[in-house]
This record gives structure tokens, sequence and C-alpha cells, in this order.
């Protein structure tokens, strides 16, 4: 994003910079501002922290009588700096959780078995999209990069919008249906009760849902070994 000259801001923006740059608070101001990273919307925390009766912290005393927090939106559009933050953390979890050694976890998960799962929405009728092989679209066009036409119906009278909105709903809960059925039959291949699978195993994950162009979620995930596998089944 191409920075601005001081003649390209509106009046109210130039007086708040000059405000803010002669405020004795300044300092203050500019450490909570890198203590957040940046954030894009911080929020603005107001009240005072007792020790019992007395009071050991007022954000009176803070630029603007508030403590900045990070907001921690994990959308790059709505804060690039927390959702940098948030990339960071979940890429440090699902390390430990795969190759260990890391975050306390020990070597040996590297050595359980992982699987890398994507479960992908049904047809709910054909859409325009960009094949990566180079073919046209089904509507006999190739379509450039970003063309608004990607992702909506070719034949919009019969396309299954009612059935689209259904899974995005359910989606939630069908995973949860998902995670217990996939004990039940891993605890069945072991020739185990659901129970005694259970205290013998534990599937940890991490699951990512996106939006495709067809504005249909679809879950990536990507389990972590347990670091207590007890029982394995090769069937």
């Amino acid at each position: 994003m191409p920075a601005l000259t001081v003649d390209e801001l509106d009046p109210a923006t130039v007086r708040g910079l000059v405000a803010r740059a002669s405020d004795p608070k300044r300092e203050r101001w500019l450490q909570q501002v890198r203590r957040t990273g940046g954030c894009r919307h911080p929020v603005r925390l107001r009240g005072v922290v007792l020790r019992g009766d007395e009071p050991v912290y007022s954000t009176a005393n803070e630029p603007d009588g508030a403590l900045m927090v990070r907001c921690g939106n994990r959308r790059e559009a709505c804060c690039p700096s927390c959702a940098h933050e948030y990339r960071g953390d979940m890429w440090q979890l699902v390390y430990a959780g795969l190759a260990g050694g890391h975050k306390g976890v020990p070597d040996s998960v590297a050595e359980h078995p992982q699987v890398f799962a994507s479960l992908t929405a049904p047809s709910f009728g054909a859409v325009h999209n960009r094949p990566d092989d180079d073919r046209p679209c089904r509507c006999g066009r190739h379509h450039a990069v970003g063309d608004p036409e990607l992702g909506v119906a070719i034949d919009p009278a019969t396309y299954d919008y009612e059935g689209a909105v259904l899974w995005n709903w359910h989606a939630p809960a069908l995973w949860n249906r998902f995670t217990i059925e996939l004990a039940r039959i891993l605890a069945a291949r072991a020739d185990l009760s659901e129970r005694a699978w259970r205290q013998r195993v534990r599937v940890a994950f991490a699951k990512v849902a996106e939006f495709r162009w067809r504005a249909l979620d679809r879950t990536a995930d990507r389990p972590g070994r347990s670091a207590r596998p007890t029982c394995r089944s090769d069937r």
C-alpha cells in the first residue's frame, strides 16, 4: 500500500497526527502500538486492577485513558498483524504435534501414524471455474484470475442453492459426527469397545475450514499424533 503525503490526508487526520506527536504520553502510546504488533483494530480496555481492595493499576494514566490489546482477528483482510501472529502460533502447535521435541511434546510422536484428510462438499451444481490443467470452464470459456463469474452457478435455474446453504450451516455438526464415527470405526477395526479404544488412543488434530470459489466450506484436517498410543490396527 503506497504511503500518502500530508497533502493527500484529510484535515482531521492531520490534526490527529499533530496532536499525537505533541502529546507528552506519545512514547507510552508508541510502546502500546509496538506491543500489539501494529494491530489494525486494537481493543481499548478501560478500568482498574485491584489487589484486595487496593487499586494497583488504572488505565486512567494511559494515553487516551485506555490500554490497547490485540484484536486477535484471524483474517488477514481485517488485521494483517493478528493474522500473522495466529499463523505463527498455529505453525508451532502443528509442528510440535507432528514432529515432537518441541513445546514439551516427546520425540516419540514422530513415529505415530498421521493422515492429511480433505473433506470436500458434494456438488450442488456446476459453477464457473479455472481448471488447473488449462482446460476451459464447463461454460466453454477460459476465465481470467479475479473474474467475478468464478464460483457463480453456470445454470442458476438448476443449481441447488438450498442444499449449499444447508451444507454450510450444518458443516460444524457434520464434522462433529465425523469425529465420533471415526473413533467407532477405528475401535471396531482394533476389536475393542469404543470406551477401551479411547483409553488407549487419543486422536489429536488441527482443522482448517476454508471457503472455495463456490462459497462452500471445505475442511482440511491434519491429525496430530497421540503421545500415548498403545493400540494399533493395520487392517
